[in-house]
């Protein structure tokens, strides 16, 4: 060391001497780094010499070695944790359930998936929203499309004329061709509704909207509707307008507003205290205020003058005019638009000319109804009764033999459209039919029913439905047949309405007071004879409780056509249940296979309930398959194609020559 330091010392020595204090280096002598420190060595006030200190710097770099090494391994080691853990992560949040997609999705495409097997769950959160939007919607449109095609294919083979949407859609686009089509209904189509902070879209239970639908997204028409969400005015532009369906957008919604007045006078006061008793022989007796009948002449216009806008620059339009709220409408329409074909559609029965006639401003109403082309009702007595009211009260010339009205040189014609529901048939391939066993304990424990036969009425809580009657003849069954004590529960789905009017509210005092006394005289330990469920109910729940049930109880005191007869039939999958229907109703015409009950008479309604339950498998079973093929002929779709083939060839000529359009065969009565 000190042959190798003999260069190095002097200069360092040197170094210090010169500056007279002392310093630092680091010196490499071959593999070695030494550390030297020298200070100046004084004899009294002179320089002699320097001193140095020399260290081995060897154990520092290793010691800086080791630590770099394991620093490295350990972030070496973290990195792999890391990794490990992230594809893990992966895995299992985004792999996995892309796995299970990938999979439901070639069960989709493969047909061999359930319809309601729901599609896997992505994990929540922004970035999978749109992913879980899409999948969902293009698995239905895949699931509609293939039983679409299924239907058709199975409908050819039987060589049937069975009406589905897609069959409805085409033939719209055929027969509307280049016409603009509009429709005007109080109920919205989609309505937007806050729920917290966010606003959803909800579409309102309607037999209307799945009728309609399929023609204006044929034609790519515009809905005028009453926007009567608490979130509608959020969600339109400055036109009011709206593209609908949110999912899929084909055709425009037109929001009208009213205001608090308006409502209260044109729907609650002169629409349903007025015109809702007045056609219905329930022997409540119509409310007929001036002020109510200036707001639903108001509103008319503001609806006519929506229709109009909307309607500017279109040529030759065609207009599908929804229920009792608009009598007025087509007179306005036509004043302003004659060359537009318009038809108005009534849900409610017509009463006949005498009780008609009570009405204050009868004229006004019929001279607005008559500027329609084309008036549908649901059943001839219906159409009838329209005519007779219109030779009473206003000045025209009825034509019986093709039931029209000329009134002013304008004529009118009038006929029957019975209304449905979406119904195409049960596929008797299905892999699994009826309610299981256990599902359907499951579900009538959780209404709080303990009985071994159920049955069900499912209305609005509404003075036109009989559900006190209905109530009656359930204590005289109980009355007469003690031995289905304990044995059969009456469900009673009463969804409360219109409840600040004062009748409905009264009558909804009535059914708790009706229901709670049966209940108390027949009780026994958990079992009690009406269970009464009153909330609105969705029509999948519905749906639930109509395959659960034994049977069904229609005993409305007088229905237009009343749907819940239908939608119980379309619900048995299982081809069993029996229906009960009121001889009032529009319903009692076409489906005869019902037991036919007058719900005034509380005998017959108590002999029908033993009737049902009694009734042998195999008779039930051919009720319902009859019942079935008929609903299943006349849908929903074959009513909107009465309509628009009726519609689409009225001719805007004089009356002389004009030529009514003819109805389509089996669809009259």
């Amino acid at each position: 060391l000190a042959a190798q330091l003999s260069h190095e010392v002097p200069a360092v020595a040197q170094q210090v001497i010169a500056q007279n204090k002392s310093c630092q280096a680091y010196l490499k002598l071959g593999d070695k780094t030494l550390h030297v420190y020298a200070l100046p060595l004084h004899r009294e006030t002179e320089i002699v010499g320097a001193l140095a200190v020399f260290h081995d710097t060897g154990y520092i770099e290793a010691q800086s070695s080791k630590i770099w090494r394991e620093t490295f391994l350990r972030a070496l080691a973290q990195v792999v944790f890391i990794v490990l853990l992230t594809l893990v992560i992966v895995r299992w949040t985004i792999s996995r359930p892309i796995a299970r997609t990938a999979e439901w999705m070639r069960k989709v495409r493969t047909g061999r998936e359930s319809h309601r097997e729901p599609p896997p769950e992505f994990p929540q959160g922004a970035l999978f929203q749109p992913l879980t939007h899409e999948v969902t919607h293009l698995a239905r449109s895949l699931h509609a499309a293939r039983a679409a095609a299924e239907e058709e294919a199975r409908l050819r083979a039987d060589a049937e004329s069975f009406w589905t949407a897609e069959r409805l859609r085409i033939y719209v686009e055929s027969k509307l061709r280049d016409t603009s089509l509009f429709v005007v209904s109080n109920r919205e189509p989609y309505m937007h509704v806050r729920q917290g902070r966010s606003i959803e879209s909800v579409v309102p239970a309607s037999g209307l909207v799945t009728a309609i639908e399929p023609i204006l997204r044929a034609c790519h028409g515009t809905w005028v509707a009453h926007g009567g969400g608490d979130a509608d005015r959020e969600t339109v532009d400055e036109r009011d307008h709206l593209r609908v369906p949110p999912e899929d957008p084909q055709y425009t919604l037109r929001r009208v507003w009213l205001t608090k007045e308006e409502e209260e006078g044109y729907y609650f006061g002169f629409a349903n205290e007025g015109l809702w008793p007045l056609c219905h022989i329930a022997h409540t007796r119509p409310i007929f205020r001036v002020s109510d009948w200036e707001q639903y002449q108001g509103a008319n216009r503001k609806f006519a003058d929506a229709l109009l806008e909307e309607m500017e620059g279109v040529e030759g339009p065609a207009v599908l005019v929804q229920d009792y709220h608009f009598a007025l409408l087509p007179r306005l329409l036509k004043n302003k638009r004659p060359d537009a074909r318009v038809a108005i559609f009534w849900h409610i029965p017509w009463p006949n000319p005498q009780a008609f006639s009570i009405c204050p401003w009868q004229r006004e109403l019929l001279d607005g109804l008559l500027g329609a082309d084309l008036i549908g009702f649901h059943i001839q007595s219906h159409c009838n009764n329209f005519l007779e009211s219109v030779d009473n009260a206003v000045e025209s010339r009825i034509e019986w033999e093709r039931f029209a009205v000329n009134r002013g040189g304008h004529l009118t014609v009038v006929k029957p459209f019975p209304i449905s529901v979406a119904f195409m048939g049960n596929s008797h391939d299905a892999p699994s039919r009826g309610l299981p066993p256990p599902e359907r304990a499951a579900l009538l424990k959780q209404i709080g029913v303990e009985a071994a036969y159920v049955g069900i009425g499912v209305d609005r809580v509404d003075y036109t439905k009989g559900i006190l009657e209905r109530f009656r003849g359930v204590e005289r069954f109980l009355e007469k047949f003690p031995r289905f004590r304990a044995q059969f529960s009456f469900v009673q789905v009463g969804a409360p309405s219109r409840t600040h009017i004062k009748r409905y509210s009264d009558l909804l005092a009535e059914v708790d007071a009706e229901a709670e006394r049966i209940n108390w005289r027949f009780k026994e330990g958990k079992w009690k004879p009406i269970v009464l469920l009153k909330r609105h109910h969705s029509h999948q729940e519905i749906d639930l409780l109509y395959r659960a049930v034994d049977l069904c109880m229609v005993t409305s005191l007088h229905d237009g056509m009343n749907l819940v007869a239908k939608e119980f039939v379309a619900a048995r999958d299982d081809e069993q249940g029996v229906l009960i229907l009121s001889q009032f109703t529009g319903a009692a015409r076409e489906l005869r296979d019902a037991l036919i009950v007058n719900p005034y008479d509380t005998e017959q309604l108590a002999e029908a309930i033993r009737f049902a339950l009694e009734m042998e498998l195999e008779e039930k079973t051919a009720r319902m398959q009859r019942l079935q093929e008929v609903i299943k002929e006349h849908n929903i779709y074959r009513w909107a194609r009465d309509l628009i083939a009726d519609l689409s060839e009225i001719r805007l000529d004089t009356p002389e020559t004009v030529v009514a359009p003819s109805r389509s065969a089996g669809a009259s009565w």
